[in-house]
């Protein structure tokens, strides 16, 4: 069982890395199109329901053809909660992907990760969601996860989630400049990126969080393939 273990382990490496080397060229950007575009939806849905649980109003998600994205939230925020807000967005997805590759142990748990899923992308659609791209690609990686789910053979059940993990467990590295810049477009417009936001609410400079978010998303990556290799 343990070479078994290890192969799938390599996968899912050679999901993340494949993916983030994709991510750094115009082609195969173009290829990955839609899952840049859930990579968004996981990155601007963590802002905005941080920003909700300490107290603000998440007004609206918009998400753009280009894969740039944004998450209205309304309410004041003291600077730390805004730096908190801030991080979940690098974070969380990390989170939530690590989470659906763990999830890959069993087929039970890939169901329900599955379904899981489909309900969060399509009640944030219903709820939160402003933008006509966001109104197709959720609903339409929706019903592909609830087909998979319902028919799919156990193997590509797990092959789902585990490529469907990825996208979040590296969503943050769809510009591997992201991380160590001040700002980034968004809509065409530049604004402060993540870290920029973190620096400016707290202390340090925005490549000193950049460096802390990378080590953290290795470690829960690494943390989760040894979780998923355990059966």
């Amino acid at each position: 069982m343990k070479p078994v273990v290890k192969r799938e382990q390599t996968y899912i490496v050679a999901f993340a890395v494949l993916t983030i080397i994709a991510w750094q060229t115009r082609i195969g950007t173009m290829a990955l199109l839609p899952f840049t575009l859930l990579s968004t939806w996981w990155h601007e849905m963590a802002h905005g329901l941080t920003a909700t649980l300490l107290g603000a109003n998440f007004e609206r998600l918009v998400i753009f053809a280009d894969g740039s994205g944004f998450a209205e939230h309304s309410g004041g925020l003291w600077a730390v909660g805004q730096a908190i807000v801030a991080a979940a967005g690098l974070l969380g997805p990390s989170v939530a992907g690590c989470a659906m590759i763990v999830a890959s142990r069993s087929r039970r748990a890939t169901r329900l990760a599955l379904l899981a899923l489909a309900t969060a992308l399509l009640v944030t659609a219903l709820i939160w969601v402003r933008s006509v791209t966001g109104w197709i690609v959720l609903p339409a990686f929706a019903a592909a996860a609830l087909y998979i789910a319902a028919r799919g053979s156990a193997k590509w059940q797990r092959i789902a989630v585990e490529f469907l993990g990825v996208q979040g467990a590296v969503a943050v590295y769809q510009d591997l400049g992201y991380l160590f810049s001040p700002g980034a477009v968004v809509g065409g417009h530049v604004a402060l990126s993540d870290t920029g936001r973190i620096a400016d609410a707290l202390f340090l400079p925005y490549w000193f969080w950049g460096g802390a978010i990378t080590i953290a998303i290795v470690a829960m990556v690494w943390k989760s393939l040894q979780v998923a290799g355990r059966y």
